[in-house]
């Protein structure tokens, strides 16, 4: 099958949700292959603890490429213990200037509970103006589900699961298999 007619890897969709001080990353677990569902239960919302300091992180794209931003943040981490904006930053650099890493597909939203952050492949470490951030195919169905709900009596991980309900309802690559991940500052 020639490459530009072979039907790429879909399926994901994470949000970060940062109420009342606290902050919830949710992800669903589908991973699609053109229009079969592959898996429906992986896993895109990690814990991560380097240096003792939590940190959570949700990714979407290439699973092996988020593994190697994952294991890279971890040791930006550890080199800058409690900076998670400074430590995205160093790694958002390495992404945008190494040869190796500029080929990664993957994007991640980061928390240590006091900030959130959206780390991208071109260079970006973007916090949300809204507190909410989302990500992956059923993104921004999340996101403006979400930003909907912030203004309501709901928690944190109460507008993360609605939001990820209203995406699962409206997007084929989401599912409600969901891996949720709260973080306190």
């Amino acid at each position: 099958m020639a490459e530009d007619t072979f039907p790429g890897w879909h399926g994901t969709t994470i949000i970060g949700v940062r109420k009342n001080g606290e902050v919830v990353i949710a992800g669903d677990g589908q991973v699609s292959l053109g229009q079969t569902v592959i898996k429906g239960t992986a896993r895109k919302v990690r814990r991560l603890s380097p240096g003792g300091r939590d940190v959570v992180a949700g990714f979407a794209g290439s699973t092996a490429d988020a593994f190697t931003l994952l294991e890279r943040l971890e040791a930006k981490l550890e080199a800058t213990p409690g900076q998670l904006a400074r430590a995205a930053v160093e790694l958002a650099k390495d992404w945008r200037t190494d040869k190796y890493l500029q080929k990664l597909e993957a994007m991640l939203i980061v928390s240590d509970g006091r900030e959130l952050l959206v780390i991208t492949g071109a260079g970006d470490v973007l916090e949300p103006e809204q507190d909410v951030a989302a990500i992956g195919s059923g993104g921004m169905y999340a996101l403006a589900a979400a930003r909907a709900l912030m203004d309501g009596p709901l928690d944190a991980e109460a507008v993360a699961r609605r939001a990820m309900g209203i995406a699962q309802e409206i997007c084929v690559y989401t599912n409600g298999n969901l891996t949720v991940e709260r973080i306190s500052a």
